[in-house]
């Protein structure tokens, strides 16, 4: 009987090394969905792909170009990547089902925030805000102000969320004389160079090249939006409030008030448990990789990482953000 116990409890050992072997070696091949093939995204899926590595050496994470966060909801929904990068704002579009979203989108969980670091930024020419005496957003709605202003291309959510800017500020342009015109982040800095636009609101990083490069062409002037503005904007798009630091412009001599985009990465409600919980673990562990890739991402960190509030986390990625004791 004690040599029938003792086989036995050989073979559960062995057969719990065996499993604890498998799960050690796991390796995973996933598709990431990003946007372009040149831009930060990749460069992120690049600093997934090596904490994934690090964690799970064989495993590969191949990042897969695409129309950007609104295209990327639905390639996840079809099951044409396994993680996704996505704005909280956009993620938020899908959930309500507002546009380019014709039904609310249900699917989407969270595994980690990326960055917060994307704020919206209303650049005016110097000499258009002195001759008109504007100091702020609202400035240019209690003057009337006849601004002519850039938003980023119809289909981009920075667009949509300058738009609830402008209507939450109580701005009608138009009937001031001034106009809306929709263009992208390349070409605003032209438009602003040949004096054909007044004014920009973009989702652009802090000492992005292209404000650097347009500043060192025309004296620039970086406009706050009121405590007012903020709290509807946020409050309809569950995005963050976002202070832009006096230093990081030359020409900026004060802290700046106004909202950020962020970007997240999110995968399908019914996605494998395990390789959620692995990924997340890696990028718990891992978050340096990450940080690395670009020094607009220094700032990223697994505290970072666990703070998005726009949709639910997987619940392989709350149970590993809560093990590590950081949700």
């Amino acid at each position: 009987m004690n040599a029938r116990l003792t086989i036995a409890r050989a073979l559960t050992a062995a057969v719990t090394t065996v499993g604890l072997c498998a799960a050690a070696t796991a390796q995973y091949q996933i598709t990431m969905c990003g946007a372009s093939p040149g831009g930060l995204w990749s460069l992120l899926g690049a600093g997934v792909d090596a904490a994934l590595k690090a964690a799970k050496p064989g495993s590969t994470v191949t990042y897969q170009t695409s129309g950007g966060g609104f295209a990327n909801v639905a390639l996840l929904a079809q099951k044409k990547c396994d993680v996704a990068l996505v704005h909280d704002a956009e993620a938020i579009a899908a959930v309500n089902g507002r546009e380019p979203f014709r039904a609310p989108m249900n699917h989407l969980r969270t595994v980690a925030v990326m960055y917060t670091w994307a704020p919206m930024q209303l650049i005016v020419n110097e000499d258009f805000a002195k001759e008109h005496g504007v100091a702020s957003l609202e400035d240019i709605v209690s003057k009337k102000v006849p601004v002519r202003l850039l938003l980023n291309r119809r289909g981009n959510v920075a667009s949509q969320v300058g738009e609830a800017m402008l209507e939450a500020a109580g701005a009608d342009l138009e009937a001031y004389g001034g106009s809306v015109t929709y263009a992208a982040s390349k070409e605003q800095g032209e438009l602003m160079r040949d004096r054909r636009a007044d004014a920009m609101l973009n989702s652009l990083f802090v000492g992005h090249g292209s404000i650097r490069q347009l500043a060192s062409a025309i004296d620039l002037r970086l406009l706050p939006v009121s405590e007012s503005t903020v709290e509807k904007v946020t409050a309809q798009w569950k995005i963050s409030p976002y202070t832009i630091p006096a230093e990081a412009y030359e020409w900026v001599d004060q802290p700046t008030r106004t909202v950020t985009l962020a970007a997240q990465l999110f995968v399908n409600a019914d996605a494998d448990e395990t390789m959620v919980g692995d990924l997340t673990r890696a990028l718990i562990e891992h978050a340096d990789k990450v940080a690395g890739v670009h020094k607009a991402m220094k700032a990223l960190d697994a505290k970072l990482m666990a703070s998005g509030t726009a949709v639910d986390y997987h619940p392989a990625a709350q149970a590993a953000y809560a093990a590590a004791g950081l949700r």
